[in-house]
């Protein structure tokens, strides 16, 4: 399979601008809605207190800091949902599962629960898209514009790259709709593969 970007690289934007371009562009998104695919394994999120307390060692702690933000997750979701757009989410998981997805998997349970569906794929479902390169982390957000989420060797996000070319965004949409379609739902995935794990520990 060709580059999934075609050789395109986007418009490289610095985090500040990134984060208030993405924020004005979600809530003004339209058919055919958010669609995002997540590939790699590893991240560090350290703007997030749970996160930090996953980090630290104290599970029981990180999942009470999800759990408290239960009642923000139900409206966002309900604001998703009044300003008529749908969120889909794809989510490589190749196992054994680390401590890491162990963790993420817990807040993108949350979000399948109140409308951001979630369906994971495993990494022999994209072992043909794979062969020069890993898929990159995009979203698309309806048709005019996509991101392409930039990581440093230590896996926290450091930029990010703006697509605006309607083809561009309208192939990688549909490459994630499909990748979405053949997905395995989360919760059935969550109940056999994650909650039967024991608490993680970090190295």
């Amino acid at each position: 399979m060709r580059d999934l970007l075609d050789g395109a690289v986007g418009e490289r934007m610095e985090l500040k601008a990134y984060y208030a371009d993405f924020e004005e562009k979600f809530w003004a998104t339209t058919e055919p809605g958010f669609w995002k695919l997540e590939r790699q394994q590893f991240f560090k999120e350290p703007d997030l207190e749970s996160w930090q307390a996953f980090a630290k060692g104290d599970w029981q702690e990180s999942l009470r800091i999800i759990e408290a933000g239960r009642p923000a997750m139900i409206d966002y979701y309900r604001k998703v949902e009044e300003r008529g757009f749908v969120t889909r989410r794809v989510r490589v998981v190749e196992q054994p599962i680390i401590p890491y997805l162990q963790w993420e998997l817990q807040i993108l349970r949350m979000r399948d629960q109140y409308g951001g569906s979630v369906r994971i794929v495993d990494g022999e479902q994209v072992a043909d898209f794979e062969h020069d390169a890993p898929l990159p982390e995009i979203y698309t957000l309806g048709t005019t514009v996509m991101y392409q989420a930039v990581y440093d060797d230590d896996g926290v996000l450091e930029s990010a790259r703006r697509f605006v070319d309607r083809d561009l965004v309208a192939r990688c949409q549909r490459f994630i709709q499909n990748l979405y379609e053949i997905g395995q739902p989360l919760e059935p995935f969550f109940a056999e593969h994650v909650a039967v794990l024991p608490p993680p520990r970090q190295p």
